[in-house]
């Protein structure tokens, strides 16, 4: 006899692209290398590629403003 099967792992969201705050999540966890196996699934399933460089290209320009602002206040403060 088959099994019943496992619907508790499929929700009726799996089917939905992922909206702007998973998209933000994953490319924020890819950058770091830490991203789980079931967002990189979902977002290769489910998401846009063009979505995520373009997210990926601004977050990686903000990061490096980030720091390069960081860097500057630190030798502001440290050059007398």
């Amino acid at each position: 006899m088959d099994k019943p099967s496992d619907d508790s792992t499929h929700h009726p969201d799996d089917k939905k692209p992922p909206t702007f705050w998973q998209m933000l999540h994953s490319v924020m966890a890819a950058a770091f290398g830490v991203q789980s196996h079931k967002n990189r699934a979902r977002d290769f399933t489910h998401g846009k590629p063009s979505h995520f460089v373009i997210m990926g290209v601004a977050f990686t320009a903000l990061f490096a403003l980030a720091l390069m602002g960081i860097v500057q206040l630190v030798l502001h403060f440290a050059v007398p």
